[in-house]
């Protein structure tokens, strides 16, 4: 069958079951930690399009640690 956005995964399951066991869960199936995966992968890709929007509006090719954060205030908003 065609291949899910889920199956190119950035970030590994074990980190993302970690995080929802911070948030005081039990137990967390592998599927949950692997949506909260995409998730956060597409919420990390739009906020560093933002950060480079920034970056070249400051007539810069590097992104800053100043424009991720600037870019994450926006993206909250």
């Amino acid at each position: 069958m065609g291949k899910d956005k889920r199956d190119n995964k950035i970030i590994p399951i074990a980190p993302l079951d970690r995080l929802i066991r911070e948030a005081k869960a039990e137990r967390v199936s592998e599927k949950a930690a692997r949506e909260l995966g995409v998730i956060l992968e597409e919420i990390a890709i739009e906020i560093a399009n933002m950060a480079r929007e920034l970056s070249l509006h400051a007539h810069r090719k590097t992104v800053n640690d100043s424009d991720i954060r600037l870019a994450y205030k926006q993206w909250r908003r």
